[in-house]
């Protein structure tokens, strides 16, 4: 071993050169030259893990005409205004600043939400409307929910943060006994509609098992409670906006990957911003506006097999299509994006099936009780005599989240796309 050490001591120390906190390996121009083989140039991956295929998806809005044009915007009163460039993470902030700005009753709050929260989702909140209004809390996701709880019950719009969603299950039974119960509990008389439960969740490449999880199915059981998982900066303030108007209790899972993590240049099969960074944001439109909960949108319109998927799965599930539309000639997918888990809008999936009689589904969750299993229970139900071939889940696997075999784990391009030929080619 010492000999080892001897003969590759040059060639590491030539190796490695640190500057501006990113390690970059030299390539050499021969395999010869280093024992582990041609290294090339690359960055860190950032703390928000990386997406692939979203630097360049046709599904972001770009323009101020593009972000205006969306028919649902049209009753909402923003078609005529401005748009400004935003990412997820400032769509979020800005949906919870201006409800802080319009309802004085409303208070953000949940750990270290104060000074920006981990991931600076309130960042400039406290500051602007005062500590009295965004506060910290002690680190109990049961006393986080409890508190808003009561907080909504005595007239409050109360938005708390559950720091990571794998955090969210000591908080499960204020959640589902308390909160999802308390309107029909009391025959109406009294309501926490108020109340709106936002929390950092998904996969980013190296969260394991204990900040990597998506929880939705658990709460997808619960009547009384929506589950909302937005898509983009535009979804996210959209949607948002709506969960904290709406008069039930709202839990808003926010796919913390897409929070900074809008696409840098894809590299060799790596990522590198050694080229300048190709960075994709939306225009937003800066005004307030709602988009419905409860209804899914039609990405993009096919003939032969409907895929659907929620959050950062969209992308994924993107470029996808455009793999099994590239090697299967002729073949045309129907992208659906449910956004709100629960009520999930099996009219809009149901019709899309009728037309294409093949379903794939996607999900970062576990395969068994995960809530693809609700919409292959629900579709068969209503289209069992127009299917071509069996319903598709991809999906995680049913183990615990691994940190080393992360990448396995998720339901990534590869598996999505040999889904999608095994329905088309069934």
């Amino acid at each position: 071993m010492s000999s080892f050490r001897a003969a590759t001591r040059p060639f590491i120390a030539n190796c490695w050169k640190i500057n501006s906190n990113r390690v970059y390996i030299k390539a050499f121009s021969s395999v010869r030259n280093f024992p582990f083989g041609v290294c090339r140039e690359s960055s860190p991956a950032p703390a928000e893990g990386f997406m692939p295929g979203l630097a360049r998806s046709k599904l972001l809005k770009h323009t101020h005409e593009e972000a205006l044009k969306n028919p649902e915007l049209v009753d909402t009163g923003v078609v005529g205004g401005e748009t400004k460039k935003m990412n997820f993470l400032q769509g979020v902030n800005d949906a919870m600043c201006i409800t802080l700005a319009t309802d004085e009753t409303a208070v953000v709050f949940g750990e270290d939400v104060s000074f920006g929260g981990v991931f600076r989702c309130t960042l400039g909140l406290a500051e602007m409307f005062g500590k009295d209004r965004v506060f910290n809390t002690p680190l109990s996701e049961q006393g986080i929910v409890g508190f808003g709880i009561g907080m909504a019950s005595v007239g409050h719009t109360a938005i708390a943060e559950i720091q990571f969603a794998d955090y969210i299950f000591p908080a499960f039974d204020q959640l589902v006994n308390e909160a999802a119960k308390y309107r029909y509990r009391s025959g109406n008389e009294f309501s926490i509609g108020g109340l709106t439960v936002r929390s950092p969740s998904s996969a980013v490449g190296h969260g394991a098992h204990y900040h990597s999880q998506m929880p939705e199915a658990y709460f997808a059981h619960t009547p009384g409670l929506k589950v909302v998982i937005p898509r983009s900066p535009i979804q996210a303030k959209g949607l948002l906006l709506a969960s904290i108007k709406d008069p039930n209790p709202v839990i808003f899972f926010e796919p913390k990957i897409l929070y900074r993590a809008a696409g840098n240049y894809e590299y060799n099969g790596g990522y590198s911003d050694n080229r300048g960074p190709l960075i994709k944001i939306e225009q937003v439109p800066t005004g307030d506006y709602e988009l419905p909960l409860g209804k899914a949108e039609v990405l993009k319109r096919g003939k032969d097999v409907t895929v659907v998927g929620y959050g950062s799965q969209i992308y994924t599930l993107e470029i996808a299509i455009q793999m099994a539309e590239k090697h299967i000639p002729g073949l045309s997918c129907e992208l659906i994006d449910l956004r709100t888990i629960l009520p999930w809008d099996v009219d809009t999936v149901a019709k899309s099936v009728d037309k294409t009689g093949r379903l794939v589904i996607a999900h970062e969750a576990p395969k068994t009780a995960g809530f693809g299993a609700e919409i292959a229970a629900s579709v068969m139900e209503r289209c069992f005599l127009r299917l071509e071939s069996p319903i598709q889940r991809v999906c995680g696997w049913d183990t615990p989240f691994p940190l080393v075999f992360e990448k396995f784990y998720l339901p990534d391009v590869t598996r999505c796309f040999e889904a999608i030929k095994k329905a088309a080619e069934y």
